[in-house]
């Protein structure tokens, strides 16, 4: 179940969303601290994140599922935002070199389409970033954040979600460690929420966000050879071979005597 992007928006204004923003926003740029001439895509509900990849980017495109609803984006500046049916992006075969999935697998009907959707669109060896809520976080068990809606993660099943659709996760983070029961937290006590519990208790954080590569092969399990073998057969049965045509035909008996 998708959340409306009416109710994103609204998340996003609010004192509380605003410092989500800043906190995930950073993580974020810490795996992708540069993407010079990299063409980039937000699936989801990903405009709060993707400004920054603007000045530097060859081009930034939001891309929103059909039963969240879209917004233009940016504001005041040509539209980047599109509807799209979900797992069927409009995008040609190898076109981006990088794609940020927020509000998106929690809420996909079928996360495996979406990521199989994902890995036809990415250039080899494009990176994907991952970003779910924590299945043991507590801001998975309250709806009064996007994050307490749709399907959540722990770290084995994004892994074997992504490894069954072809890719590899290569870097991990975590972000709000913050409680979500405050709706104005001050920003000086969440980064301070961040640093302790990082390093305390990562696993009890809101978010869990993975970098994962486009894999090109995946190995497949070599099957046993059969002891039978099977030889192409050329000429229907029933029909005289070459050879046998012009082998001499063998009487019994007396060359006179027919039959």
């Amino acid at each position: 179940m998708h959340l409306d992007v009416v109710d994103l928006l609204e998340f996003y204004r609010l004192p509380r969303g605003q410092l989500v923003r800043e906190i995930v926003r950073s993580k974020i740029l810490d795996l992708w601290p540069d993407t010079p001439g990299d063409r980039v895509a937000g699936i989801g509900y990903a405009t709060p994140y993707l400004r920054p990849f603007l000045p530097n980017a060859e081009r930034v495109i939001a891309l929103m599922p059909g039963p969240q609803g879209v917004t233009p984006w940016p504001r005041k500046e040509l539209n980047l935002a599109a509807l799209m049916p979900e797992a069927m992006l409009a995008l040609p075969d190898s076109s981006i070199d990088r794609t940020l999935l927020i509000h998106s697998l929690e809420m996909a009907h079928n996360p495996r389409d979406v990521l199989r959707d994902v890995w036809r669109v990415l250039t080899p060896g494009g990176r994907l970033l991952v970003v779910v809520p924590n299945r043991t976080g507590l801001w998975a068990r309250t709806d009064s954040t996007p994050f307490g809606y749709g399907r959540p993660y722990s770290r084995g099943q994004l892994v074997h979600l992504l490894r069954e659709v072809m890719f590899a996760p290569l870097r991990w983070r975590e972000a709000l460690m913050m409680p979500p029961v405050f709706k104005r937290p001050r920003e000086a006590t969440a980064r301070a929420w961040e640093r302790i519990g990082g390093k305390l208790c990562p696993a009890f954080a809101g978010v869990i966000m993975v970098e994962a590569e486009k894999q090109l092969y995946q190995g497949v399990t070599a099957r046993a050879r059969s002891a039978r073998q099977l030889r192409p057969i050329f000429a229907p049965q029933g029909a005289f071979s070459t050879r046998e045509s012009h082998k001499p035909h063998h009487r019994t008996g007396s060359q006179d005597r027919e039959f």
